[in-house]
């Protein structure tokens, strides 16, 4: 099969098209031909071995899981003979958390894993991108921040793939909703849901005589003592940048009442009721999926590039 494997840490060129042996799924596990998969900054950082903790994670001097990406969308094409909840045919959502491999034509994994059926009228270009970014937008706003009716959110990165889809969950667990982004992405966020839009060119929100229950820095560019004067008094402050600085001041405010940092390890936080959950949204036109740009299998080093530009807008697909 046809696979981009990584053979080293570096830039988007260290990733090269190789013909590999095809997996057979174990007793438990799925043999699922992928359609459609995703890159974002987290496979980004992976490629790079950036920040360093990736390196001890992952391997020192180059990557042991040599082939990249985590969430994925295509057809079972065989099934281990313990195998319950799935059959050949079915057409799934998924992620690979813990040893990646999506940037392939397929991949085995333990029907155990976070799996859900796509509805009959959602393309897997769509059910992917709602998954990379909706599940962690999901984590962060429903299960961390416990978003309730009527309070004030502000997301920050509102046009990334974190953030297009905490607009939207947002909007849908009834929150008043802020979305910062570039002046050119305004009518894309309003689109979303946004009741508000700040082009962070013009204006820097956290020098704004508003507060917010939840600020969600769904790109990491904000720490929280930028965000803590727009705050209210109990509020809480949301990243998804794992800097040592952020973990130190989630476990400091966490011993005191008023405002908190969360931050959380959303990917390894999945499961199947979540996937289900974003599908049935996407099913009933909740949630829309926001796809900038698509690349085929072997173009992947450009996909890598185009998103450290920064500028794409919701997700950038992979198409095997």
């Amino acid at each position: 099969m046809r696979a981009m494997v990584q053979i080293s840490y570096g830039p988007p060129e260290v990733i090269v098209l190789q013909e590999i042996a095809k997996p057979s799924p174990a007793s438990k596990e799925l043999l699922v031909r992928i359609q459609a998969t995703t890159v974002g900054p987290s496979a980004c950082a992976f490629r790079k071995g950036n920040p360093f903790m990736i390196k001890l994670l992952y391997g020192l001097t180059k990557p042991k899981n040599a082939i990249g990406g985590t969430e994925f969308a295509g057809v079972i094409e065989a099934v281990g003979k313990e195998v319950q909840q799935f059959k050949p045919g079915d057409r799934v959502l998924g992620m690979s958390v813990k040893n990646f491999g999506t940037f392939a034509e397929y991949k085995c994994l333990s029907e155990d894993s976070p799996l859900a059926v796509i509805p009959a009228n959602i393309t897997f270009e769509d059910a992917v991108g709602v998954c990379d970014g909706g599940a962690t937008a999901l984590t962060f706003l429903r299960d961390k921040a416990k978003l309730r009716e009527r309070q004030r959110v502000l997301i920050n990165g509102a046009s990334g793939a974190v953030g297009i889809y905490a607009v939207q969950l947002a909007k849908f667990f009834g929150a008043e909703v802020t979305g910062v982004c570039s002046g050119k992405n305004e009518s894309l966020v309003k689109k979303a849901g946004a009741d508000f839009v700040i082009d962070y060119m013009v204006e820097d929100f956290t020098k704004s005589d508003k507060t917010y229950d939840i600020v969600f820095d769904a790109v990491g560019k904000r720490s929280f003592m930028e965000c803590r004067r727009v705050l209210t008094a109990m509020g809480m402050y949301l990243t998804t940048a794992p800097k040592l600085s952020t973990l130190m001041q989630m476990m400091w405010t966490s011993l005191f009442k008023g405002k908190k940092v969360i931050f959380a390890t959303a990917g390894l936080m999945q499961n199947k009721a979540n996937l289900k959950y974003l599908m049935e949204l996407t099913n009933n036109g909740t949630l829309n999926a926001v796809i900038d740009r698509r690349f085929p299998l072997e173009c992947l080093p450009d996909a890598h590039k185009y998103v450290e530009t920064e500028r794409k807008k919701g997700n950038v697909i992979i198409q095997i």
